[in-house]
């Protein structure tokens, strides 16, 4: 494989990489927004559900033990939605780490082949370098036995 060849695949492996990772973070930035949402979610049915109880012990009438009742039951329906979209980006987040960890293994696989290829590169300059220092100092030497 040509150096040129060896670089454009590093060179597109690495954009795989800054791809992925990009994506990973807004995969992860989107998890944390679904999660305090439903962390407000849950914090504002504790304090309705206080509200209620509170004006329960004051007294109240059917139609407001009715409306009080349904929206706690909204506020259930809502976090139990919330809780399947924190669930499914969990899922997605977790296969875009994978998808990371993938082509960041695959960029450091070609890095490495790229490392090789420069070392046998240098071992074939350096041996090319020493037949020349080589037959330099033959010459030299059959110069001065004439």
């Amino acid at each position: 494989m040509s150096s040129n060849t060896m670089k454009v695949l590093l060179s597109h492996a690495h954009t795989k990489v800054d791809e992925a990772t990009r994506r990973l973070g807004e995969l992860l930035a989107s998890e944390h927004a679904c999660e305090v949402k439903l962390e407000m979610l849950v914090q504002y049915r504790i304090e309705y559900r206080g509200r209620f109880m509170q004006a329960a012990r004051e007294g109240m009438g059917p139609d407001a033990w009715r409306n009080y009742s349904s929206f706690i039951a909204k506020l259930d329906d809502a976090i139990n939605l919330q809780q399947n979209i924190v669930d499914q980006s969990k899922q997605m987040t977790a296969s875009g780490q994978q998808q990371w960890m993938h082509e960041r293994n695959r960029m450091k696989a070609f890095d490495a082949l790229s490392q090789r290829q420069v070392a046998q590169e240098q071992r074939k300059h350096n041996k090319q370098e020493q037949n020349i220092s080589d037959e330099h100092a033959v010459k030299h030497f059959r110069t001065k036995e004439e």
